[in-house]
C-alpha cells in the first residue's frame, strides 16, 4: 500500500493541499496516520479523495456527499446510492424544453401579449428570460395557453387558471409523494436508514411511480371534467335542444318533439 505526504496526495488526486484539508475538516476524508509531525496518507485516502472530487464535479454538496459516504460505510453500494439519486432527481417528463422569441409571442397571443402578462408567465415558470428570447420549459403548456386565447379566453384569465391549477396539482403531488414515502418506502427502512438492496428497490419504486402518477391524475381529471363540463354547459345545451327556455325568457320549456303553439 502506498504512503503519501499531503502534497503528494493532492498531486496524485489532481487537487490542492487546501482542498485536502477542507475535506478532512468536513469529515469527508479520514485524518492521516501521524509519523512525528508529518501526516501519512494511504491509497485508501487517495481513492476517497478522488471519489469526493468526482461527486463535487457532479454537483453534490459537502452535505450530500457526507450522507452518501455514511450510507456506503454502513454497507450500501455507492452505485445503488447514485441510482437512487438518479431516480429521485431525474426529470419527471420527457418533454424537451424550447425557446420562443418576442416576435413569436406576438404571433401566438396578439394584443394579449402585454408586459404584464409576460411578467406573470415568468413568475409562473411558463417562460424563463434568456437574453433576447425566452426559454420554454414546457412547449405543450405554452401551446395550450395560446389555443385557449385563440378560442376567446383573455390571456389574463388563462394565467389565473394556470396559477390555480399549479397550486392544486402541487398539493396533489405532495400528497402522493408523502403517501408513498410514508407507506411504501418505510417498509424498506432498517433502523431508520435505507441500505444495501433496499436502495435499489426504492429506486425501482420511484421509477414505477412516474407513469403511475400520470395515469392516476389523468384518469381522475377525465372523470372530474366529465362531471363539471356537464354542470357548466348543461343549461346551454338544454336551451339549444329546446328543453329549457333561455334565462329570463318568456316561454315555458316544451317536451322533446312537441310543436310550438300555433299563432293566434
Amino acid at each position: 500500500m502506498g504512503e503519501y505526504r499531503i502534497d503528494e496526495l493532492a498531486r496524485l488526486a489532481e487537487t490542492t493541499v487546501r482542498n485536502v484539508r477542507v475535506y478532512q475538516d468536513r469529515g469527508l476524508l479520514a485524518p492521516p496516520r501521524r509519523a512525528g509531525r508529518v501526516g501519512i496518507y494511504t491509497d485508501a485516502h487517495l481513492a476517497r479523495l478522488r471519489l469526493v472530487g468526482q461527486l463535487l464535479g457532479r454537483g453534490y454538496t459537502f452535505a450530500n456527499i457526507g450522507e452518501m459516504l455514511a450510507v456506503w460505510e454502513r454497507g450500501g453500494s455507492l452505485a445503488e446510492i447514485l441510482d437512487l439519486e438518479s431516480a429521485v432527481g431525474d426529470p419527471w417528463s420527457d418533454e424537451i424544453p424550447g425557446q420562443v422569441t418576442a416576435e413569436r409571442m406576438r404571433e401566438m397571443f396578439g394584443s394579449e401579449d402585454t408586459a404584464d402578462n409576460r411578467a406573470r408567465a415568468v413568475a409562473l415558470g411558463i417562460l424563463e428570460p434568456d437574453g433576447d428570447r425566452f426559454r420554454v420549459p414546457s412547449p405543450r403548456l405554452l401551446s395550450a395557453g395560446a389555443e385557449m386565447t385563440a378560442a376567446g379566453m383573455p390571456l389574463a384569465a388563462v394565467l389565473d387558471l394556470a396559477e390555480r391549477l399549479r397550486a392544486q396539482v402541487d398539493v396533489a403531488a405532495h400528497d402522493m409523494a408523502a403517501t408513498v414515502a410514508g407507506h411504501v418506502v418505510a417498509t424498506h427502512l432498517r433502523d431508520g436508514t435505507l441500505r444495501g438492496k433496499d436502495l435499489a428497490e426504492v429506486a425501482a419504486i420511484v421509477r414505477r411511480l412516474r407513469p403511475l402518477a400520470q395515469i392516476v391524475l389523468d384518469a381522475m381529471l377525465a372523470q372530474g371534467m366529465a362531471r363539471h363540463v356537464q354542470e357548466a354547459l348543461g343549461d346551454h345545451l338544454a336551451q339549444v335542444l329546446g328543453l329549457q327556455e333561455p334565462a329570463g325568457g318568456g316561454q315555458s320549456a316544451r317536451p322533446p318533439g312537441e310543436a310550438p303553439p300555433a299563432a293566434e
